[in-house]
């Protein structure tokens, strides 16, 4: 039986539901396929400050203790979330009173005030946001990353933007970014849990007089010209940290299964080998652990970790080492079923409420047009062979492998002699 059920507004918009009837909450969200990627330079960091700006007044709910006020009387709880390909905002209530949290969020979206004073106050916070996001580098070594792996383009630059784009931000500077890209055509309502009655009716009461226009479609995913595979972000530290992978497959790609677990047995827990060979036996970091980013157009599979500035190159090779060796060897019987089973049952973990459940296809839907069925996700990873892993490493690996480095170091050279293979 099907998990997710999609219907549409008059409008267009898309209506994802998640029907859970022995809930007792419900989530609700609407999440826009406009990240950070569909800003120009000179905008840079308008959809996350645009995400914060909407919590701010509206005109029935002029400021953010007004808007707060309402969810706390429901006992609800709200936020949202600014990635690179979408933007999201939702609310968690108990099911009686999803009407409230709908109205909450669509006034939000549809009403805000934009107030000079308010952007004005709030630029202070994004800054010290960026501040925060620049001193930890444990954060900071992934938009390194990003910038080496997508160069100049969209991909490539932080979701936060720059203080200057920030600081240059006006009410028309919002108003213009929402009206091009926050449209139906881009636009998915999720609802989850113990969704009641007359949504459909309540959704086109609130949202159906959206104009429905052509917004176009963000820039390519572009390779930027080849220059050194190494970046390095000199920082002085007592920790340095670092970002190996190489360039892998889209979100959608038939081989993401196999991607899946191929990162999965590299640093997926603490019995995987990544932990296994650089924590447990070499002593080399902290945390240390492989996942795979992927867009609509584009992907990385990668391992990160904190490392002593006195032994990087042992952790470097080491890792590299590793991935080199899923390529060359197939990951034997017993490795792989544990590394399925583990994928498998952190997925349920994250599909267990109402809430995971309905982000989980809402994602889905929003970037390729489809919400993936819990069941395929797990057939999926149930029909993945060693072959299939090994496969799709020597085709991830095999690319020229990409390092990310935040720490008291300046030469790049040294760490590109540490890439090429022994």
């Amino acid at each position: 039986m099907a998990v997710f059920e999609r219907n549409a507004l008059s409008n267009g918009v898309r209506v994802l539901t998640a029907p859970m009837p022995q809930a007792q909450s419900v989530s609700c969200f609407i999440m826009f396929a406009a990240g950070s990627r569909y800003e120009t330079p000179d905008i840079a960091g308008i959809a996350h400050f645009a995400e914060h700006m909407f919590f701010k007044g509206t005109e029935r709910r002029p400021t953010a203790r007004a808007i707060s006020a309402e969810i706390d009387g429901i006992g609800g709880e709200f936020n949202a979330f600014t990635g690179k390909e979408f933007t999201g905002y939702y609310v968690k209530c108990a099911a009686g009173t999803r009407d409230v949290a709908l109205d909450v969020l669509v006034d939000m979206i549809r009403n805000s005030r934009f107030d000079a004073e308010e952007i004005d106050r709030e630029k202070g916070v994004i800054v010290e946001e960026m501040n925060m996001y620049f001193d930890t580098p444990r954060d900071f070594v992934g938009g390194v990353y990003d910038t080496l792996l997508y160069g100049d383009h969209p991909l490539g630059r932080d979701v936060i933007g720059t203080k200057e784009t920030v600081r240059a931000a006006t009410r028309e500077t919002f108003t213009s970014f929402i009206d091009r890209w926050y449209r139906p055509e881009r636009m998915v309502v999720a609802v989850g849990g113990k969704i009641g009655d007359g949504l459909m009716e309540r959704l086109e009461e609130l949202l159906g007089s959206i104009e429905p226009r052509d917004t176009g479609l963000p820039e390519p995913a572009a390779t930027p010209p080849n220059g050194s595979p190494v970046s390095v972000f000199t920082k002085q530290s007592d920790q340095a940290h670092i970002v190996l992978g190489a360039r892998s497959y889209p979100l959608g790609h038939p081989d993401r299964f196999a991607l899946q677990l191929l990162t999965t047995v590299l640093g997926g827990g603490m019995s995987s080998r990544l932990f296994t060979e650089v924590r447990e036996r070499r002593g080399l970091a902290y945390y240390v652990f492989s996942t795979n980013a992927s867009y609509v157009d584009a992907g990385s599979l990668y391992a990160q970790a904190g490392v002593d500035i006195s032994r990087i190159d042992d952790a470097v090779t080491t890792i590299a080492g590793e991935l080199r060796r899923i390529a060359d060897e197939a990951v034997p019987s017993a490795e792989l079923e544990k590394a399925r089973a583990f994928a498998k049952g952190r997925f349920v973990l994250g599909i267990e409420s109402p809430h995971g459940t309905t982000m989980y296809g809402l994602r889905r839907e929003v970037l390729l047009g489809r919400a993936e069925e819990p069941e395929a996700m797990l057939a999926g990873l149930d029909a993945v062979t060693a072959e299939d892993i090994q496969r799709v490493a020597q085709d991830v690996v095999g690319k020229q492998l990409k390092l990310a480095v935040i720490g008291p170091f300046e030469d790049a050279g040294r760490f590109e002699r540490l890439l090429e293979p022994a």
